[in-house]
């Protein structure tokens, strides 16, 4: 599978692991969510054929 990621995803994405949850949103996207020190990192993307496009990602909470 081929994975691409936008120049957004790229400079806000730090390391990731397994996500702790997955959720479905609009225009077939999928919210991946994990855990990291007390605050969440979140990465949207979509998947199509054989590949995978990260939209965006960010930290939240405190």
């Amino acid at each position: 599978m081929k994975i691409i990621f936008s120049r957004h995803a790229k400079r806000q994405m730090k390391s990731i692991g397994a996500p702790d949850m997955l959720v479905n949103t609009t225009k077939g996207r999928k919210n991946a969510f994990k855990t990291i020190e007390g605050r969440y990192l979140k990465v949207t993307y979509k998947a199509e054929d054989r590949e995978l496009t990260v939209i965006t990602a960010m930290v939240k909470g405190e």
